[in-house]
């Protein structure tokens, strides 16, 4: 390194000593350079067992459904291990008829009515543990994560028992407080109260996933907020419309767009209260595929219904984002 001294310039001022800074060789920006590449490409390599694992569990089985949608595939074949494309015959054929259509709306609808029971009894109760004391949150906490880890087939024959036609609790309790008409009443036996049935226990089901959430969404909310809306007059309901909506909002729609998915494809609860009786009445799309393809072994025209049932799944939550997108576009 040199150095090289000026003298005194005119103004006075003392000498300045400048230091020649040495380049470095030519190389070694590229070799400093390494180092952040190959930290850059850490994050892919980690998701990498993660993507092979998503690819290997759900991608293939995907792919072999879409084969399968597009063969005549029965027990015949089967048998014999014949392989018989048939283009899109499957397609149309349920595409063409009525059952598939009613069973869309039906699939529709009772995925919206669990929804909104959902989002506004698990609001309400989330609400509620943050207004608790610790051993009250404690206690509710504690039925609420019970009720959630409860398997779906232990909580469905629980309500089987339930609702049983001659030894139900729940007709044993009507017919004591005096409802003597439903002491033998088929909770099974109709459309509607089959489905009010099933919609309960869904609901009981997923209310501990959104409040438990959502009380945890209201650990983070500032306090101060809520004393300064205090002190400008601000009452309970405006401290909630001005302070505590806004910061759930986020986790609202979010966890609808869950909910939805949930619901939708629920399979286990709809077949095993009823299996989708009575009269095919209460079933939803994964129940319809179901008995479709397996049950009647037309497993072609399953898997086209299974093929279809994603398809509207992702049409119903493409809507439930763009309405999303746009209302927070507008709050913007």
């Amino acid at each position: 390194m040199s150095v090289q001294t000026h003298g005194t310039d005119t103004a006075g001022e003392p000498a300045v000593r400048k230091a020649r800074i040495p380049r470095p060789p030519r190389g070694a920006d590229r070799d400093s350079g390494s180092p952040p590449r190959r930290g850059a490409a850490a994050p892919y390599l980690l998701l990498l067992p993660a993507l092979l694992a998503t690819l290997i569990l759900l991608g293939w089985p995907l792919v072999k459904n879409g084969m399968l949608s597009f063969q005549n595939l029965n027990p015949r074949q089967l048998i014999q291990h014949l392989t018989e494309w048939n283009g899109v015959d499957n397609y149309k054929e349920v595409l063409t008829g009525s059952d598939f259509w009613k069973v869309v709306e039906r699939s529709v609808f009772f995925t919206a009515a669990n929804v909104v029971l959902i989002m506004l009894f698990g609001t309400l109760i989330g609400l509620l543990l943050a207004r608790l004391g610790k051993k009250m949150r404690l206690t509710l906490l504690v039925g609420l994560v019970l009720a959630w880890a409860m398997p779906v087939i232990a909580a469905t024959t629980v309500y089987q028992w339930l609702f049983a036609q001659r030894y139900g609790v729940v007709n044993w309790v009507l017919d004591k407080l005096g409802w003597h008409s439903m002491a033998d009443h088929n909770w099974l036996g109709t459309q509607f109260s089959t489905f009010s049935v099933i919609t309960l226990l869904i609901v009981w089901m997923s209310i501990p996933f959104v409040a438990i959430n959502l009380y945890a969404a209201t650990t983070t909310i500032p306090k101060e907020l809520y004393e300064a809306a205090s002190l400008d007059g601000a009452g309970a309901w405006q401290s909630f419309t001005s302070v505590t909506l806004p910061f759930l909002r986020p986790f609202l729609y979010s966890t609808t767009f869950l909910e939805v998915i949930w619901v939708f494809k629920a399979f286990p609860q709809v077949f095993a209260m009823n299996e989708g009786g009575p009269d095919r009445l209460t079933e939803t799309l994964p129940v319809y595929a179901y008995v479709e393809g397996v049950g009647n072994q037309h497993f072609g025209v399953g898997a086209a219904i299974s093929f279809l049932t994603i398809l509207v799944l992702l049409v119903m939550t493409s809507s439930y984002l763009r309405m999303v997108l746009k209302q927070e576009e507008d709050e913007l």
